[in-house]
């Protein structure tokens, strides 16, 4: 991931094998719908120049072409243009040039809107059906483009030494590499599924990998000596992010993994063959978009006497109604109140499977989004003060029954978001949404 800091001896070690081309992912919905509701990045700008300028006189010293997907985290229009400014910056420090293109991915909410009521556009997974409403309150709408707009660029007169895209399928700008060379569609993406996460396919997990293609199997081999790919590994991660062990999903078709043979050449590399790609009748993007939905606070509590710990749940439901009647003023729609209690089921929630397990000491997050700081500020302590205070069965001291380890005690976070469009949309083309702008990087 661009930004979160390259092994540099692994990378060296890379480039000393003189590979035909630098791919590195930038973006992922993972970390939260935050980036493309409210334009923020995944990391920051010191962290984006940090690893662009290694990549960037890397590809420039050694004539390797480099391809950098989903700009920003959200790969949308303005972070696009925003990894231009920083190889600008770079270019411009470090005497370097680049003939670039930048891919970009932005929806026009029209668009969208026109494809759903003509019926080309369908929930992806347990969604709800989108709406003209909801694709209104996007902040942003942006479209996960497939190999073939990365192939525009290559293929074209350009040439580009530098691609910058905005938000795209993970391994599309690896499987468009191997793809612009004339190897198989279905162990470009297979590669390229597993490639986009660099070293994670190796034991013990890493950053930098090496990939080679061959014309019926591909093979992955770790950049740092002390890592292995190994059959297990390997196949594993093919199993990474997927609803099915099997098969994949993706712009254009579906990856069929079902008949691959996985084989250990040496002690680190491993020989993949036997992918499959069925492509799919009618070419779709899957949309994502995210709209504000208020602000939050929270507070957070350290919690040891047993007997707190065994009543938590009561005196959980307890305060909460007691909040809820103190702010019987404001409207039941203008806020929400959660809890989240690691030490018994922070993690899982509802679907802890074993709730009878609790830990000694409990970490309490009492989380409050509401329609204005101010609101969620006042909900928040009104919270915190009552579990702090809270009566409860063979309770010793008179207060101070959670360690407070942070000041302020309420904590505002600002913002809050969600996701509100995960959805597919039918394209009359692979490249209709992703334009593509030719330029000269240089000092």
């Amino acid at each position: 991931m661009l930004g979160y800091g390259l092994v540099i001896d692994g990378f060296e070690r890379g480039l000393a094998l003189k590979p035909h081309a630098i791919t590195i992912d930038a973006g992922s919905t993972d970390s939260g719908p935050q980036k493309l509701g409210l334009g923020s990045t995944t990391c920051s700008r010191q962290a984006y120049v940090r690893d662009l300028t290694v990549v960037l006189e890397a590809g420039h010293k050694h004539g390797i072409p480099i391809y950098i997907s989903s700009a920003g985290g959200d790969g949308t229009n303005a972070h696009v243009d925003y990894f231009l400014d920083i190889a600008r910056e770079i270019a411009t420090a470090h005497k370097l040039t680049f003939n670039a293109a930048a891919i970009y991915s932005d929806i026009p909410k029209d668009l969208v809107a026109g494809r759903l009521q003509s019926g080309r556009v369908r929930p992806l997974g347990p969604v709800p059906e989108l709406t003209a409403s909801e694709i209104s309150a996007a902040t942003n709408v942006v479209a996960q483009m497939g190999a073939e707009p990365f192939l525009g660029a290559m293929r074209s007169n350009s040439a580009p030494s530098l691609v910058i895209a905005g938000r795209a399928y993970d391994p599309a700008p690896l499987a468009a590499v191997c793809m612009h060379h004339g190897f198989d569609p279905a162990l470009s993406w297979h590669m390229g599924k597993i490639m986009e996460c660099g070293a994670m396919c190796a034991e013990p997990n890493g950053r930098n990998i090496m990939g080679y293609m061959h014309r019926d199997y591909f093979e992955l081999e770790p950049l740092n000596p002390s890592e292995r790919c190994t059959t297990a590994s390997v196949s594993a991660h093919t199993l990474y992010e997927k609803s099915h062990p099997y098969f994949l999903y993706g712009p254009g078709g579906m990856l069929d993994v079902s008949e691959c043979t996985f084989e250990q050449i040496t002690d680190r590399r491993v020989r993949v063959s036997g992918s499959r790609f069925v492509p799919s009748q009618a070419y779709t993007v899957k949309l994502e978009g995210a709209k504000r939905l208020g602000y939050r606070s929270i507070f957070i509590g350290g919690a040891r006497d047993p007997k707190f710990i065994a009543q938590i749940d009561p005196v959980i439901e307890r305060i909460q109604q007691d909040v809820r009647k103190y702010f019987n003023d404001i409207s039941p729609d203008d806020y929400r109140i959660e809890f989240h209690i690691y030490g018994k089921n922070g993690v899982m929630g509802h679907l802890e499977p074993r709730p009878d397990l609790v830990g000694k000491e409990l970490c309490i997050i009492g989380e409050v989004a509401a329609t204005t700081q101010e609101m969620a500020n006042a909900i928040c302590g009104r919270l915190r003060t009552s579990i702090l205070h809270a009566p409860y069965e063979g309770k010793q001291a008179t207060a101070g029954n959670l360690a407070m380890p942070f000041t302020p005690l309420e904590i505002p976070l600002g913002e809050v978001c969600a996701f509100n469009i995960y959805h597919l949309m039918e394209l009359e083309s692979p490249t209709e949404c992703f334009p593509i702008k030719f330029l000269e990087i240089k000092p």
